[in-house]
């Protein structure tokens, strides 16, 4: 009974060191993914503020182009 009782007790120090183990991959993984979100988040505020300038220069050169 000792035996089986051991056995039983170093399988769930096994289970808690594979449970830490993937707690760390996860939180890793977690840490990558915010840090795409942030990157495309900027990106997305760039492209943004790049159509907003292209609009404005169209619509600065249209009366122009009414005139001609």
């Amino acid at each position: 009974m000792a035996k089986a009782l051991l056995g039983y007790v170093n399988s769930e120090q096994h289970s808690a060191a594979l449970l830490a183990g993937e707690n760390r991959r996860l939180r890793a993984r977690i840490s990558d993914l915010e840090a795409v979100v942030v990157r495309l988040a900027e990106e997305n505020d760039a492209l943004i503020a790049e159509r907003r300038l292209l609009a404005e220069a169209a619509d600065a050169t249209a009366p122009a182009m009414q005139l001609a």
